[in-house]
């Protein structure tokens, strides 16, 4: 199921910008793309080559990490443009591998695009990197399960719109609900990498 969440996200994402990319922070994002991009395509060859093992573990151990700034409510930020530049490659690496680089470049591009025009400069960039993970995807003749993801693409909207309705009342009580997230990943991180341990175990 590859090909699932990315086709939503690339179907919803367009429809919510149609409207929007006049409110897009096109300077810094041609600026950043730079550093994200090339990193991103790295992340790519490592999704494609790197052995399932590793790559679960290096997912489990990311969020995990993200998990634990939440709960303890710990930001990533970043106040020098060399810690930009590397939160935005890392980012972008991370990004190519499971798209779970998002708190680390949202850390630099909250520094840097106004409050204004960040939610639609993140949808662009998530777009565009979402585009190139799914057309070398299919360059390299990768099995998608499109049909399949075509049929959930329902079910997903479902999500998108109760996401959209839920957006205010999360931002009303930010603190909480990272808090409660963040509690969530780590228990699901820790139970992923020790069922990744165990099975290690028994194949030695």
């Amino acid at each position: 199921m590859v090909a699932y969440h990315q086709c939503a996200f690339i179907f919803f994402s367009g429809l919510t910008l149609l409207n929007r990319l006049h409110n897009v922070d096109w300077h810094y994002l041609r600026y950043s793309a730079i550093y994200i991009i090339p990193a991103a395509l790295i992340g790519i060859f490592g999704l494609l080559n790197l052995p399932t093992l590793w790559l679960n573990s290096f997912i489990y151990s990311v969020t995990l990490f993200y998990g634990f700034t939440w709960l303890l409510n710990r930001g990533i930020k970043s106040q020098h443009v060399w810690a930009d530049r590397g939160l935005l490659i890392l980012g972008g690496y991370i990004a190519g591998i499971s798209l779970t680089g998002a708190p680390l470049m949202v850390a630099v591009y909250m520094r840097n695009v106004s409050k204004y025009q960040l939610r639609d400069t993140l949808f662009v960039l998530w777009f565009i990197l979402v585009s190139i993970k799914m057309t070398t995807f299919i360059a390299l003749s990768v099995d998608l399960h499109f049909l399949t993801a075509l049929t959930l693409l329902p079910i997903a909207a479902i999500g998108h719109m109760l996401g959209l309705k839920a957006h205010n009342a999360i931002m009303r009580n930010d603190l909480l609900f990272k808090r409660w997230i963040g509690g969530g990943l780590v228990t699901v991180s820790l139970f992923g990498l020790w069922q990744l341990y165990s099975k290690l175990v028994q194949d030695f």
